[in-house]
């Protein structure tokens, strides 16, 4: 199950004791009633990769660097912490209520680095009534959905990044293309075309190089993943980790371990190698019959990136919308309304009609 939580580190307002949420965009602290804005004092110049085998083997895989308190969705599973100032609040991806007689307390490895905010909510609120007034046959519910910003949220996504220096040993073969002529008949007689093959040679050798931040994503709920369209991430962007950030935001657990998150970031080097090999051997095309891959000095980070989700019911089923709070590019699975096409389909056959009528 996905593993949700608001910051608890919550800031008070020195003018006039509201709390300070983050404003997107900045590196500062506002508060929302009296206008009050406040740095956020970053305490390193730096964020830390840590490095991946003493991790895995000295720290272990499931140490935690901090406990939170999550509040469990009986609905969907996911697990939420919420602020003491919370009088209500219902879960981001299925509107339930949450219950606060069911807070439990885990432990996570506290995030390095983060991507803050870049859009406020009013932001994606105009991106996201802008993106639902372009849609066809798109049900009313839903245009009036999107003025309802109270169902936009926030969200922080966990995900994994590795670095490692990656060296490699190849066996394979090179093809070149060369063309021959070949001669067929027609009814005009014989003619010629000119046939593609390949030249095939074998190749081997070797490649290495630094593989910098192979991004995995930390959540395992398929129905909650991010979108590809979305999901580019400018890690330019990164600061080091400073709870105030998530200040005014709900901030998702990992559930892929960092053990399960290296293994699926070694497919993604393996593609890289593969990648890196067929362009030192060259030629038109390649075939790698044998790649001994080898990563060493591996490092990871915990990091977390901004989305905007929206969720929408309609005819039973449920659907989501996602802005990157980074982008501001849009990504969902829209419903279309049946009536609307029903009629379309309708008015059509009566334009029809009618043009046969007097044609």
């Amino acid at each position: 199950m996905a593993e949700i939580f608001s910051s608890e580190h919550k800031k008070s307002c020195s003018n006039c004791g509201a709390e300070l949420k983050y404003k997107p965009g900045s590196d500062q602290l506002k508060c929302e009633y009296c206008g009050y804005e406040e740095f956020i004092e970053q305490t390193k110049t730096s964020f830390e990769e840590l490095e991946l085998e003493h991790y895995l083997k000295i720290v272990g895989e499931n140490a935690y660097t901090e406990t939170i308190e999550l509040l469990h969705c009986k609905n969907c599973g996911a697990n939420q912490h919420v602020e003491e100032n919370y009088k209500s609040l219902d879960c981001i991806y299925c509107s339930e209520p949450l219950i606060r007689e069911d807070v439990e307390k885990e432990g996570w490895i506290l995030p390095g680095a983060l991507i803050p905010f870049q859009l406020d909510v009013k932001k994606a609120k105009s991106i996201f009534k802008t993106w639902v007034n372009g849609l066809w046959f798109a049900p009313e519910k839903l245009k009036k959905a999107a003025l309802d910003a109270e169902g936009l949220h926030g969200v922080y996504m966990p995900h994994w990044t590795f670095d490692a220096n990656l060296f490699a040993t190849y066996q394979g073969e090179r093809g070149d293309y060369y063309y021959e002529t070949q001669r067929y008949k027609t009814k005009n007689g014989t003619q010629t075309k000119q046939v593609r093959k390949i030249r095939w040679s074998s190749a081997s050798g070797s490649v290495k190089g630094f593989i910098d931040d192979i991004l995995i994503n930390a959540s395992e709920k398929k129905q909650r993943d991010i979108p590809a369209k979305i999901a580019n991430w400018n890690l330019s962007d990164l600061v080091v980790f400073n709870s105030k950030y998530l200040s005014g935001f709900v901030t998702e657990k990992y559930t892929i371990s960092l053990k399960d998150g290296h293994h699926q970031s070694f497919q993604e080097a393996k593609n890289i190698a593969y990648s890196w090999i067929k362009r030192d051997i060259g030629g038109d095309t390649q075939r790698v019959s044998n790649a001994n891959i080898k990563l060493t000095d591996e490092t990871f980070k915990h990091i977390l990136v901004p989305v905007y989700i929206s969720t929408y019911k309609y005819s039973g089923k449920e659907y989501r919308f996602y802005i990157n709070g980074q982008t501001g590019i849009i990504s969902g699975v829209r419903p279309y309304s049946f009536w609307k096409i029903f009629f379309l389909v309708l008015f059509i056959v009566i334009i029809i009609g009618v043009i046969s009528i007097f044609a």
